[in-house]
């Protein structure tokens, strides 16, 4: 996996130390979601996990969902990143491929703590607060469009749908891929997509 590369940013106060523990506890909450799902992701457990304590919490968010966003919004922030990463280190004509390559591939399909919160989290979904369902529609959103401006045809009719249903067979594909508990079947969900979408000649 490629490391995510912040831009320094020029006349930037240093962040409080409020800010640095905030930014913590959203960090250990993104990964949190994805590998326990949001219903299996308590408050209590998330500050033990960042080494603060429990009543701490109203110091940071108003509420459990509100933190639930956030961490949504960080967990699809980075995969965004990613995929963003992985485009631009290859020649145009092979970034889509690559990038999903990088999705579909079998580090990715057991690293789900640190992979795509989509894949990880849409079934749950639909029963999330709205403030946690806008955060991640808007991070669904820029994949799309991150997958739309690897398209030969980008910004031509037919490209946004197009991209819609590549993501939709990534996500779908790596959601069976975990839940089956056949090895092969689940190597055989992931290579099929890989020969429809990037074959190995390209």
């Amino acid at each position: 996996m490629m490391i995510i590369m912040k831009k320094p940013s020029i006349n930037r106060k240093p962040a409080s130390r409020k800010e640095i523990t905030h930014e913590r506890i959203v960090e250990v909450a993104a990964r949190a979601i994805r590998r326990s799902g949001y219903d299996g992701t308590g408050v209590a457990d998330i500050m033990k996990e960042a080494g603060l304590t429990h009543g701490g919490f109203y110091a940071h968010f108003p509420s459990r969902e509100a933190l639930l966003a956030e961490a949504a919004d960080r967990a699809g922030s980075e995969a965004v990143a990613l995929s963003e990463q992985i485009a631009a280190s290859v020649p145009p004509e092979q970034a889509l491929p690559s990038m999903v390559r990088a999705y579909l591939s079998k580090e990715h399909r057991e690293a789900i703590e640190t992979g795509c919160p989509v894949s990880a989290l849409g079934s749950e979904m639909p029963r999330q607060a709205p403030v946690v369902r806008r955060a991640a529609t808007r991070r669904i959103k820029e994949m799309i469009d991150v997958v739309a401006r690897q398209l030969p045809d980008w910004g031509q009719t037919g490209s946004h749908e197009q991209a819609l249903m590549i993501l939709a067979t990534m996500v779908g594909t790596m959601v069976l891929a975990r839940a089956v508990d056949d090895p092969t079947l689940s190597d055989s969900f992931l290579d099929t997509a890989l020969k429809k979408f990037a074959p190995a000649d390209e």
